[in-house]
């Protein structure tokens, strides 16, 4: 078959134009993927909380097994001072309270919470509750002005003034309740409270009556859940079974809306929950040594990223689009950036001194300062997500660039065909 030069042209620029969609797909689908580990921070034994400071930018880590939190500079991602809190005192979680500028934490051998002032990194009072109490999960209540300790002991939650630093009540839960994690409900004001292991429930406290107002099932029979997120975009809230999957309440109905399957989810635990605000994505520490991102719009998940050995706690930091994850077992915490992509550098810091504080709920403080001749090393590093079966990438960019291709081959067999039908060849 003979071509007339328009029509071999055109031919040939279909075939070029083609080509270059193609390739052009093949160049986006690895950018697509927003998560990276920019840092691993060296902290303290057995990392649990993390609380992101949002007034100084800082992360506060609470090390389980060596009594201290370690605090963590956003803009540098290496430890700026160490703060003790007793021997064997059994720390666990932490949360920040932006009216007093102070972090507090929970401390199962007190048993009570810590209230640490971010300005001098030391514990300014300690808030001791019933003898036999189990302190856990803790959430700030900015309405109220008002922490909320979850009792895995008690099967409670005890409701702490941050004016006074006093108990004003405790909310007793279920029978057989043994709450872990909590979350705050700014639209409706209302704390969300994944009960654990023995009822499988999601308790939900009005902050203006201190009562319970629902209580709803969550996943089947042993899930236990754990992990706690708001989604103030969405008005639901993300609660993590221990060992399924993640469950999506919405807070108008109390009731459950979706359940997130997250692929290779046998035999993983999933631990805290956390929002990205700028994404709409919920992160959730895997024990598989995986955060899985799922989104808002589609509750699919939507990504994996690698991080450190057996993550537990997670903290959002707004101001650097980072998520912070604590990383247990190995005792570091892994900084994962939500855009963009890493290059690789190692630095490292000394950690400063610890400051070991002595305190009573009347707030009289004692402080001394022990040198440290142990490091922390920062290590930023280039991560691509796991390759554990879950997409790196959104498929719609290839969907769109395979359409693109057979519109435009559509358009140029259609302009090949018209113009030199029945046109005689020279």
């Amino acid at each position: 078959m003979r071509y007339s030069p328009r029509a071999y042209h055109l031919r040939r620029a279909a075939v070029i134009l083609m080509g270059f969609l193609v390739f052009e797909s093949a160049l986006l689908v690895p950018l697509a993927s927003a998560q990276h580990v920019v840092a691993t921070v060296n902290v303290g034994t057995t990392p649990y909380g993390i609380a992101y400071d949002s007034g100084k930018g800082e992360i506060f880590v609470v090390n389980r097994d060596s009594s201290n939190v370690s605090v963590i500079s956003d803009t540098t991602n290496q430890v700026v001072a160490t703060i003790g809190l007793g021997i064997e005192n059994g720390p666990e979680y932490a949360a920040y309270d932006p009216a007093t500028n102070q972090v507090w934490v929970t401390v199962a051998g007190i048993p009570g919470v810590d209230v640490i002032s971010d300005a001098t990194n030391t514990v300014v009072a300690t808030v001791k509750l019933a003898v036999g109490s189990g302190p856990n999960g803790i959430v700030y209540d900015p309405a109220k002005g008002e922490m909320f300790v979850t009792d895995f002991v008690a099967g409670a939650v005890s409701i702490i003034s941050d004016s006074t630093d006093k108990v004003i009540t405790r909310v007793p839960l279920l029978p057989g309740s043994g709450p872990d994690d909590a979350a705050y409900d700014s639209a409706k004001g209302e704390v969300f409270v994944a009960d654990g292991y023995a009822t499988n429930t999601v308790s939900v406290i009005s902050d203006s009556t201190n009562k319970i107002v629902a209580n709803i099932a969550v996943g089947s029979a042993d899930s236990n859940p754990y992990g706690v997120a708001y989604d103030p975009a969405k008005g639901e809230v993300f609660v993590t079974e221990a060992v399924t999957n993640t469950t999506v309440i919405s807070d108008s109905t109390n009731s459950v809306v979706a359940t997130v399957v997250e692929p290779g989810s046998v035999g993983v635990g999933f631990q805290d929950a956390v929002y990205d605000s700028a994404r709409g994505e919920i992160f959730v520490a895997n024990s598989a040594n995986t955060l899985s991102v799922i989104s808002d719009s589609t509750n699919n998940v939507v990504d994996t990223v690698t991080v450190g050995n057996s993550p537990i706690g997670l903290a959002y930091d707004s101001a650097k689009g980072e998520v912070f994850s604590a990383n247990s077992i190995d005792g570091t915490v892994s900084v994962v950036s939500d855009v963009g992509t890493s290059s690789t550098t190692t630095t490292s810091s000394t950690i400063p001194p610890t400051t070991s504080v002595t305190s009573s709920a009347t707030q009289s403080t004692q402080v001394s300062t022990t040198p440290s001749s142990s490091s922390a090393t920062t290590t930023t590093q280039s991560s691509s997500s796991s390759s554990s079966g879950i997409p790196e990438f959104p498929y719609q960019l290839v969907v769109v660039a395979f359409f693109t291709v057979l519109l435009a081959g559509a358009y140029l067999a259609v302009r090949l065909r018209g113009p030199s039908k029945g046109r005689a060849l020279r």
